[in-house]
């Protein structure tokens, strides 16, 4: 496809996601208390999207992301979270 094509078929999806994203953020920003690891994960995936072409989906991946490669002993929870909570 060319570029008018895929924004023919996608932009209208992809404005709706960031849309849901302003809103999602507009709410966080509006509640009492403090930023979590989460938040700082995505403001961080945020910083990616205006990175170089072609790598901007591994680079937001990597941005919420475990970079460590040894296993842990033991899962500190039931369910993922979406984001690391660790330092980089």
């Amino acid at each position: 496809m060319n570029r008018r094509q895929v924004l023919d078929l996608y932009f209208l999806e992809a404005r709706s996601k960031l849309i849901d994203l302003a809103a999602f953020l507009d709410r966080v920003e509006r509640a009492p208390g403090e930023d979590d690891y989460r938040l700082q994960a995505l403001r961080a995936a945020f910083a990616e999207l205006s990175g170089p072409a072609k790598s901007r989906a591994e680079a937001v991946l990597l941005a919420l992301s475990d970079p460590t490669t040894e296993p842990i002993a033991q899962a500190p929870g039931k369910g993922a979270t979406g984001a690391w909570p660790g330092k980089k």
